[in-house]
């Protein structure tokens, strides 16, 4: 690990140790690593050199509204492939709660994920891709594949 040496202003200091102390970091070092990952990994969607992703869709619906329910567990099925898991929590007598792991090429990712989000029913969706790179097996009897985050 290489030591790198920084210098802000006091204010911006101040700020970063309040953000250090409220999110419950150990140090001013793991903050700032946190802060480096998520910007390299944004960079790396933003410029469309992140080639596969991982991320968690999470999004709220009316269970009532016609078919939505048997249609997202259609679009799914029908994306099995970049689908890995999903959670279903309801929050009262009419709207649910799902987070569905996904886990494939970004653009198929994201357009998934987008198609989601705009159901007619689905109300506050939200998908943060995460940039991963897959190691392929390393031998015959080592099958699957590895992911790993890029940064």
């Amino acid at each position: 690990m290489r030591r790198l040496t920084i210098s802000v202003d006091d204010d911006l200091a101040d700020t970063f140790d309040r953000l250090v102390a409220e999110k419950g970091y150990g140090s001013r070092s793991e903050a700032f690593r946190d802060l480096v990952r998520g910007a390299l990994g944004s960079a790396e969607l933003d410029s469309g050199s992140a080639k596969h992703c991982v991320g968690a869709l999470s999004y709220i619906y009316n269970h009532h509204e016609r078919q939505l329910a048997s249609r997202l567990t259609g679009m799914q099925h029908d994306h099995h492939d970049l689908t890995v898991s999903t959670m279903h929590a309801h929050l009262d007598h009419e709207s649910c709660l799902e987070t569905v792991i996904l886990k494939g090429p970004t653009k198929s990712v994201v357009e998934f994920a987008e198609s989601v989000m705009s159901q007619s029913g689905v109300r506050h969706g939200q998908f943060r891709p995460i940039p991963i790179q897959l190691e392929e097996p390393s031998s015959r009897r080592h099958r699957h594949s590895h992911a790993r985050p890029s940064t």
